[in-house]
C-alpha cells in the first residue's frame, strides 16, 4: 500500500480543510455549550483519567475535583514562588494545586471564557484562601488565544456603547485594540510559566499560531510552556473535523503529536521535551488514535551573540545532537559557544544542563568590550581560547587539592 496517498486521501490541505469546517463561531458556540453544561452536572467523557498529586487534592471541594475536566497534569512542573497563567481554568483545579505549591510568594491566574466555570471558580477562592493561609489566585474571563483582551471591559465597552451600525462596529472594534495596548489582561513579558489541561485542542483551526504566539508573548525571558493536551497519531478525517460533538469533545480539534511540538518551534520556543506520553490511547475514531501528551518548552533564545571564550561539552550518550537553533554538539568535544548559549545550556532551570559539562573561560571578557561571536555552524573550541595563550601552572600540587598528592594510596 502506498501510505503517503493513504494519507493524503485522509486528510485535507489547510485550505480545504478550512473551507469545509464549521465556522469559529459555530466551534466556540459548541464548545462553550458543552462546557456551560460541565460547569452544571459533571461530564465524565469530556476527560481521561488521571493522576495528581494527592497531598494537593485534600482542600479542595469535591465539586471542582468531580467538574474539573483535564487530560494530564502540567501542575507537576511548578516551583516556588512563580507567576503561572492557567489558559482554560475551568473550575479551578489546576489554579488551586498551583496555588499551594508557589506558595505565598507567588500568583496564579485563572483564564477561562465561560462564565459559568468562572463562577464556579471563584466560588472556592475565600474558602481555599483560609485553608491555605493566602489569597493568590485570580481568575479573569478572555479568550485563550487572545490574552491581550480583557472581556469584562469588553463587556463593559458594550454595555455602554450598543453596536447599532457599520460605523458603531469599527468603533467597537477600534476599542478594542486600544484596549489590548493600554489596558492588557495579560501584559507582555508577565509570567514565569503558562499551562493548559486539555484546552488547546477546543481552539479552531484558524487561530492556533495565534494561539501560541500569545502564550510566548506573554512569558518573560527564561519562562516556560508546560501543555498538556489531546494529540493524534494521524490527521483527523474530515468526518471527524465536522463533528460538532467531536470538537467540544477534545477530538476534532486535537493536534498531530508531530506537529504539536513544531507549533512550538514555530512560535520561538527551544528546549522542546515530551514530559509524558501516554502509551495506551485515550479513544480510537476511524483508526485513528487519541491520547494524552504533556510537552514543556522554554522561551528566551533571542540576543546577542557575544565571544567570551566559552565552551560546553556534551556528555552523550548520543554521538551528536542538534539544538533549536541549529547548534551541533559532538560527544566529549569542547564546542565554542556565545554568552547567551552558554547560559542557556547551563541555567539549572533549562532544559539542558543535565547533559552539558561548562567549560568557563579562565579570563573574564566584560560584556560590552566583548566581540560579536558567528554562532552558524559548529566550532570545536581549543582549550588555549579557553585557558589563554600565556597559560602556565608551575606547581599544580599547590592548589591543596586531595588528588594525586603523593601517599601510599594510588590516586583515583
Amino acid at each position: 500500500m502506498n501510505w503517503e496517498n493513504f494519507e493524503q486521501d485522509l486528510s485535507m490541505t489547510n485550505t480545504t480543510r478550512n473551507e469545509k469546517l464549521t465556522t469559529n463561531l459555530e466551534i466556540e458556540s459548541v464548545v462553550l455549550e458543552r462546557y456551560q453544561e460541565g460547569a452544571q452536572k459533571v461530564q465524565s467523557d469530556l476527560c481521561c483519567p488521571t493522576e495528581y498529586e494527592e497531598n494537593y487534592l485534600d482542600i479542595l471541594p469535591l465539586e471542582i475535583i468531580e467538574k474539573d475536566y483535564g487530560c494530564g497534569d502540567p501542575t507537576r512542573y511548578i516551583l516556588t514562588g512563580e507567576t503561572v497563567i492557567d489558559l482554560g481554568s475551568g473550575a479551578g483545579k489546576n489554579c488551586y494545586i498551583i496555588a499551594q505549591k508557589v506558595g505565598a510568594e507567588g500568583q496564579v491566574i485563572g483564564v477561562d471564557f465561560n462564565d459559568d466555570m468562572l463562577a464556579l471558580s471563584r466560588k472556592y477562592q475565600a474558602e481555599i484562601a483560609a485553608k491555605i493561609g493566602y489569597q493568590n489566585t485570580k481568575f479573569v474571563k478572555g479568550k485563550i488565544q487572545d490574552l491581550a483582551l480583557d472581556l469584562d471591559l469588553v463587556q463593559n465597552l458594550l454595555t455602554t456603547n450598543p453596536i447599532t451600525s457599520i460605523d458603531a462596529l469599527a468603533a467597537f472594534e477600534y476599542e478594542c485594540n486600544i484596549l489590548r495596548r493600554e489596558q492588557p489582561l495579560i501584559p507582555d513579558h508577565s509570567v514565569d510559566v503558562v499551562i493548559s489541561n486539555c484546552v488547546l485542542n477546543l481552539v479552531c483551526p484558524q487561530e492556533k499560531q495565534k494561539l501560541f504566539d500569545e502564550i510566548y508573548r506573554v512569558l518573560k525571558r527564561g519562562g516556560r510552556a508546560v501543555i498538556s493536551d489531546i494529540v493524534c497519531d494521524e490527521n483527523p478525517t474530515p468526518k471527524i473535523m465536522n463533528d460538532s460533538e467531536l470538537w467540544s469533545g477534545c477530538i476534532a480539534g486535537a493536534f498531530r503529536e508531530d506537529i504539536f511540538l513544531e507549533m512550538f518551534a514555530e512560535a520561538g520556543f527551544y528546549g522542546i521535551e515530551i514530559l509524558k506520553r501516554e502509551t495506551k490511547p485515550w479513544q480510537v475514531i476511524h483508526g485513528i488514535e487519541f491520547r494524552s501528551l504533556t510537552v514543556r518548552a522554554f522561551k528566551g533564545k533571542e540576543g546577542e551573540c557575544l565571544e567570551r571564550n566559552q565552551a560546553v561539552i556534551y556528555k552523550g550518550p548520543w554521538k551528536q545532537v542538534v539544538d533549536d537553533d541549529s547548534h551541533t554538539l559532538y560527544r566529549g568535544k569542547r564546542m565554542a559557544v556565545c554568552d547567551k548559549t552558554f547560559h542557556i545550556y547551563t541555567d539549572k532551570n533549562g532544559p539542558y544542563h543535565h547533559d552539558i559539562l561548562p567549560v568557563e573561560a579562565y579570563t573574564n571578557i566584560p560584556l560590552d568590550v566583548a566581540e560579536n561571536f558567528n554562532c552558524r555552524g559548529a566550532t570545536i573550541r581549543h582549550p588555549r581560547e579557553t585557558k589563554g595563550l600565556d597559560y602556565e601552572i608551575k606547581n599544580i600540587n599547590n592548589n591543596n587539592s586531595d588528588c594525586c598528592i603523593p601517599s601510599d594510596s594510588d590516586c583515583g
